[in-house]
């Protein structure tokens, strides 16, 4: 058996010869040495789209990459340099799914349970998980791109080119509020686009019920209007019902009542013995008020109550189906709610965000409306539309029933079957840009080329405008801040911009202590009693260094509780005239702990610590670096809560002012430690008696006092408004595809730095993706850039169809098929 399975899984010559050149390549490094030796050569450039790295690459994948390697390859033989720089794609709905089962949580309100922060740090630690799999697929089928140096939608430098993208749309007039009707997944709780049904089989088809209702006029008894109804559930939010002004309608006897429809819908009667008794304009009833179906609102006093129950108008009503009149639920239908504002009609949301009947409507409430079969709700009849039409039957109101197959809407990463929501969001004005959108088209060349004029150019012309804003919570923030009392908006552009917004006007100016009598010896001083005082040139070196600090004005002294600390706060304050109450001892300054290196030499400690390993490994009873920077966070931020407008005096030492600055500039890791070996920023250690002025105003930060822009910590940042009212975030994030429609810049953090770049690598001479991403990257690539820029942001695509797996099915991670 062993040598048979040893037999089955031998490798083909073809695959060990494949191996050898991959080995070749990789030893050789012959992909880097390719754009090297055209470091001068005229440039081709292709954009990357960014995948998730949230499950297994598949041969869809592997077909896309095949055409994304062919073509640079290809150009890179002609003479000219291709880079090929791989991105990721990090946030939305597919790691948040994920994340909820991995943590057993589903929905906000659990998610907000367990906290904002362990959810979304949960998924900054899953987003990747799959980096090595993509990266060994990659390599083997003879990719060349740069894997290693790949750009991340999460990354804060992307952030925050995307807020300044939006700020500028804003500037524009394009960006907008609003409440509009958008599909809504009630198990995400969020807004879903358009584009994002029509990808990858969202529809499915499947059963519903549907229902003819009886609505009984007020000023006529016994007569009813008829109207039918796919969504029985939206019933309770029933506030009108429409009419076409052009359409002829029927009085129709049936045994004891009266009944009214169009007259070219009498099909709509069920083949039950009728008479009519009187046909007519549509105007005879417009106006009319009936007898709600429900009585959950009658009582309940709301904006515009008079306008409610009553007939209206409505040239979108037909005779296609139904009985050419319609019921009107302003909160679930764009239509509706189209005529609600034309005509001031009122809407009350009788079901939540969640997707259930809310406590309104007493004899439903807390039932979903359209669950997702499930284990726990498997049937139909436990829908909120079979409970609607039960009690319509049991009130007398219910007309008739019937079942439909209709392909339906469901979220194209939950499978939750959808729904039409109204709901305040945030707009990108698409309606205005269409003329440019087409005329950018015409100058795209298309492979295939039927897709320009065709799925396109379609998509586009039916494009509603663009809704950026999501419910959720692993995503970019929406930079958007408004005031609690007087609702005045503001939108911010960049970091620099929000910290001038927090910024309280204090001055930092920082004073490591001058020479000490431990600095002599090289040994370790990390106790506060430690009796090693200043030498006699460290004196004279923080004399030297007052004379720097007179025109500074100090306000207040925080020195560290160490004897050459405090000595050398001791000379400035006297020369300074500081009396002795501006001098604040905060032990947050003292000089990092390392323990059991206490009396030893500092060399001995730095040899056996290499720098970056001192962030996670600490000596016996003593810290890590990360806690050193953890209190000298803890301290700017503390202090710079506490007073406004002053010049603020810290001496301390060595360490804990390197992490000082770190902290104050939300400086990573990995920052501090380009800094340290690069002297990037500027020298990383004070020297003795070293002065420097720091800028400090607050910023997102998480634990580590690392800059963060993602939720929660962004939602800390909050500033006075001229009102007097408090300035917040509102909760909403941005759509993933706005960051991915965002990376020919925002991969390389334009405009804050490459600008030359920039105008070199835009637009691209190339892209490539699967057919489904004209609705969506080409086309939201598109509008970015064309609003940005005025330019399409590539000159060619070529687009590959779907490989589907066994299931007849295109393959998909979400599927994992």
């Amino acid at each position: 058996m062993a040598s048979e399975d040893q037999e089955k899984n031998k490798k083909s010559p073809i695959a060990l010869r494949e191996e050898e050149v991959l080995r070749f390549w990789q030893e050789n490094k012959i992909f880097e040495k390719s754009k090297k030796e055209r470091e001068h050569s005229p440039e081709y450039v292709f954009y990357d789209g960014p995948p998730f790295a949230t499950g297994l690459p598949h041969f869809g994948h592997i077909l896309g990459s095949t055409i994304k390697d062919a073509v640079p390859r290809y150009q890179t033989m002609r003479g000219k340099r291709v880079d090929r720089r791989w991105g990721w794609d990090c946030h939305g709905l597919p790691i948040e799914n994920i994340v909820e089962k991995d943590l057993k949580v589903s929905g906000k309100k659990q998610i907000e349970e367990i906290g904002i922060e362990k959810f979304n740090e949960y998924a900054r630690s899953k987003v990747l998980g799959y980096v090595h799999d993509w990266k060994k697929t990659v390599d083997r089928i003879g990719r060349w791109v740069d894997f290693d140096g790949s750009y991340k939608t999460m990354d804060n430098t992307f952030i925050e080119s995307v807020w300044f993208a939006l700020g500028e749309m804003n500037k524009k007039g394009l960006l907008y509020e609003g409440t509009r009707v958008l599909p809504y997944c009630p198990r995400c709780e969020t807004p879903i686009a358009n584009s994002e049904i029509a990808m990858d089989g969202s529809y499915k088809d499947i059963n519903d019920i549907s229902a003819y209702v009886k609505f009984e006029l007020l000023d006529e008894p016994g007569t009813f209007v008829l109207a039918w109804t796919t969504t029985p559930w939206t019933l309770p939010g029933n506030f009108a019902l429409a009419v076409n002004p052009k359409i002829k309608y029927v009085k129709v006897k049936i045994e004891n009542g009266i009944f009214v429809l169009a007259k070219d819908r009498i099909v709509a009667l069920k083949d039950k013995p009728y008479e009519i008794v009187e046909e007519f304009e549509a105007k005879k009833i417009i106006g009319k008020s009936y007898k709600p179906l429900f009585p959950y609102f009658t009582e309940k006093n709301f904006p515009n109550k008079e306008r409610a129950w009553k007939i209206y108008g409505a040239e979108f009503v037909t005779t296609t189906d139904g009985t050419g009149v319609v019921h009107i639920a302003p909160g679930y239908g764009e239509d509706d709610m189209n005529l609600s504002k034309k005509e001031n009609i009122p809407f009350i949301h009788h079901v939540g965000s969640d997707g259930k009947f809310t406590a309104d409507v007493t004899d439903f409430a807390g039932h979903s409306v359209k669950p997702k079969p499930t284990e726990e709700e498997p049937k139909l009849h436990q829908s909120g539309d079979v409970l609607i039409i039960k009690y319509l039957a049991s009130h007398g109101t219910l007309f008739a029933k019937e079942s439909i197959l209709h392909s339906y809407p469901h979220c194209f990463r939950c499978e939750t079957p959808l729904y039409y929501y109204a709901i305040p969001a945030w707009f990108i004005k698409i309606q205005d840009l269409k003329k440019k959108l087409f005329k950018l088209n015409k100058k795209i060349d298309w492979i295939p080329e039927h897709l320009k004029e065709g799925r396109f150019a379609k998509s586009m012309e039916g494009a509603p405008d663009w809704n950026i804003s999501r419910n959720r919570y692993w995503a970019s923030p929406l930079p958007i801040w408004k005031c609690a009392s007087c609702k005045k908006i503001e939108i911010i552009s960049s970091l620099s911009e929000l910290r001038a917004k927090t910024s309280r006007g204090n001055r930092y100016f920082l004073v490591r202590h001058g020479q000490a009598e431990s600095n002599l010896t090289g040994l370790v001083s990390c106790k506060p009693d430690d009796p090693y005082h200043l030498t006699e040139k460290g004196r004279q070196e923080v004399l030297e260094t007052v004379n720097k600090l007179k025109k500074a004005k100090i306000d207040i002294v925080f020195v560290s509780d160490y004897v050459r600390t405090r000595e050398t706060a001791e000379i400035i304050c006297e020369v300074l005239k500081i009396s002795s109450d501006k001098v604040i001892i905060d032990k947050r300054l003292r000089e990092d702990n390392i323990g059991v290196y206490q009396g030893r030499t500092w060399k001995e400690y730095q040899d056996e610590y290499p720098f970056l390993e001192r962030f996670v490994k600490s000596p016996e009873g003593g810290e890590t670096l990360a806690d050193v920077k953890k209190r000298s966070g803890d301290f700017m931020f503390d202090i710079d809560s506490r007073y406004s407008g002053k010049n603020i005096l810290v001496v301390s030492h060595d360490t804990p002012m390197t992490m000082l600055v770190s902290s104050a500039e939300g400086w990573t890791k990995d920052e501090i430690f380009q800094s340290h070996e690069r002297k990037i920023h500027q020298p990383f250690y004070f020297g003795e008696a070293e002065f420097r002025e720091i800028s400090f105003s607050p910023y997102p930060h998480n634990a580590d006092y690392e800059l963060d822009f993602h939720r929660p910590y962004i939602d800390s940042i909050k500033w006075k408004c001229e009102c007097g009212g408090e300035v917040a975030r509102i909760p909403e994030v941005i759509d993933c595809w706005f960051e991915s429609a965002s990376m020919p810049f925002a991969a390389n953090h334009f405009p804050f730095e490459n600008k030359e770049w920039f105008k070199k690598h835009f637009p691209a001479d190339f892209v490539s993706e699967y057919i489904a991403q004209t609705r969506t990257w080409f086309y939201y690539m598109l509008v970015v850039s064309a609003i940005l820029f005025d330019k399409a942001p590539f000159e060619h695509i070529v687009t590959t169809g779907n490989v589907l797996a066994e299931d007849g099915q295109k393959m998909s991670k979400s599927k994992g098929n």
